[in-house]
């Protein structure tokens, strides 16, 4: 998959392109729904298969002029990751175009040229997209301009888990609650943490149980998790491969780890991803760590000194070990 990140790569390449537009922030059900369609009509079409999104994504480009974090509500993956799932679905080209001032205010017109420019003769987006300066292009806006120009514009159905309509919104409120089963359904796979291995204060390796942090700036803009608390955990390694796409080891290591900002070491009010991965020894530092979480075992809590801290810490291990050997047993079965 060859990835183009700046706007003036934005031109035609050696075949005509299906192209599917959106954030993917989370690459879930309805985004996979969106790229296999894609897919199968680059190949029924003899056309280049091809995904475009934003970085940054708008709302956190507009959340910036407005001083307002919470205009943009946090990712729930990093570009990496993202690229990842597009090269996984079969997309065969990436355009991730900088979302700035002047991306952000060219016209409809202006847009649609872009896309010309990009030979696009098959078109995929939400029945609710807008373009253009001020959101003043739609899909109706597209419909005719395809017409006019040669490409078809395809929107999608809405996809739906347990009753619910899957959408990242969705995700982030299942997250939020620790509805982890309804987060992986709509996923479909568990939720993901991908961060670079830091130093931390090293107490756990004098309490017993040595972590692994995980940065989780290293997951862009991630600036507020979803979801705190302890969970058990599965984990690989990542490696960063060609044109940002992510590869992972074949070698799946348990454990369990606390999102939140440990209360107990730790005055700052900052958010830290710390794992314990059961029956491990090694270096890890600098290396890139997927974190899936599979179930949450309990609130993250305060305790009154670091014994009490340790107790509670063997409990978890031993909880969360007791979730990860049912679920492989259950997967074999």
């Amino acid at each position: 998959m060859k990835v183009f990140r700046l706007n003036r790569t934005l031109v035609a390449g050696p075949r005509p392109l299906a192209l599917a537009i959106g954030n993917f922030d989370g690459v879930h059900l309805g985004h996979q729904a969106i790229l296999e369609a894609t897919v199968v009509a680059a190949r029924n079409n003899n056309l280049m298969p091809a995904a475009m999104s934003f970085e940054p994504m708008p709302r956190e480009f507009f959340a910036q002029l407005r001083n307002d974090a919470n205009f943009a509500p946090a990712r729930l993956m990093g570009i990496t990751e993202k690229l990842t799932a597009f090269y996984s679905a079969g997309i065969e080209r990436a355009f991730i175009p900088q979302f700035n001032a002047a991306f952000a205010g060219q016209s409809p017109d202006q847009f649609i040229n872009a896309l010309t420019r990009m030979n696009v003769r098959w078109l995929s987006v939400g029945d609710d997209f807008r373009f253009g300066a001020k959101r003043s292009g739609d899909v109706a806006l597209l419909r005719a301009a395809g017409d006019s120009n040669g490409f078809h514009v395809e929107t999608m159905n809405d996809v739906f888990a347990n009753q619910v309509r899957v959408s990242s919104t969705a995700v982030r409120e299942a997250l939020a609650r620790g509805d982890l089963d309804s987060a992986r359904r709509m996923l479909g796979a568990p939720y993901k943490i991908v961060g670079r291995v830091i130093h931390g204060k090293r107490l756990g390796r004098t309490l017993g149980f040595p972590t692994a942090n995980v940065s989780l700036g290293a997951s862009a803009r991630r600036q507020r998790p979803a979801l705190g608390g302890v969970f058990a955990v599965k984990c690989r390694l990542v490696t960063r491969g060609l044109e940002g796409v992510a590869g992972k080891s074949g070698l799946i290591l348990s454990g369990v780890a606390n999102l939140g900002t440990n209360p107990v070491v730790s005055s700052e009010n900052r958010h830290h991803l710390e794992v314990f991965l059961f029956d491990f020894s090694g270096d890890l530092y600098s290396q890139r760590l997927e974190v899936a979480f599979i179930e949450k075992i309990r609130d993250e809590l305060k305790f009154a000194s670091l014994d009490a801290l340790v107790v509670q810490m063997h409990d978890d291990a031993r909880r969360a070990k007791n979730i990860l050997r049912m679920m492989d047993d259950g997967s074999k079965s």
